[in-house]
């Protein structure tokens, strides 16, 4: 949500033009770096009672790293290139594998579901460093990395709940 309030906050954003991550430093710059760094933080919170149910030591790297990605987009704004961009790009990779990952955890449909998720992030993430814009623009394709690692969190808490006995 703190994503869709800081497009509709920042005067001109356009979607395909403009870098999600633009939406860090102008008059967004409140609500899209708290909402960044808190989904990382609530991130690793999950992450630690995923740990106790589960006990996989890999996905517990992949979710540990993502949420680090996150927090660091979320304090390292697109001025400090370096750092946001690496932060930016642990985000996107971790997310990806992580989505993936969790197909062990998780029954068909969704366990497909998932991996097919994972899939087109890693994929957009491909496209954006080779600058392959599919004619969606910088900022269209890289809304194809992020929003399928958003939808993933979403459909796998909402799983976890519907299905508590996997806990």
């Amino acid at each position: 949500m703190g994503l869709i309030v800081a497009e509709a906050l920042y005067p001109g954003y356009s979607i395909s033009k403009c870098e999600i991550s633009y939406l860090g430093i102008g008059p967004s710059a409140m609500v899209y770096n708290v909402s960044v760094f808190l989904l990382g933080l609530l991130l690793i919170i999950g992450t630690y009672f995923l740990q106790r149910a589960f006990n996989i030591k890999i996905f517990t790297v992949l979710l540990i790293l993502t949420s680090l990605g996150y927090m660091g987009i979320g304090i390292f704004t697109h001025n400090s290139y370096p750092i946001h961009y690496t932060a930016a790009v642990i985000t996107f990779l971790f997310g990806g594998l992580s989505a993936i990952y969790s197909y062990k955890l998780m029954k068909l449909p969704f366990s497909l579901i998932n991996v097919l998720l994972g899939l087109i992030a890693l994929s957009a993430s491909v496209f954006y460093l080779v600058k392959q814009y599919l004619g969606l623009g910088p900022g269209g394709i890289e809304s194809m990395m992020v929003y399928p690692i958003l939808i993933w969190i979403i459909g796998f808490g909402g799983y976890l709940i519907a299905f508590p006995e996997k806990l």
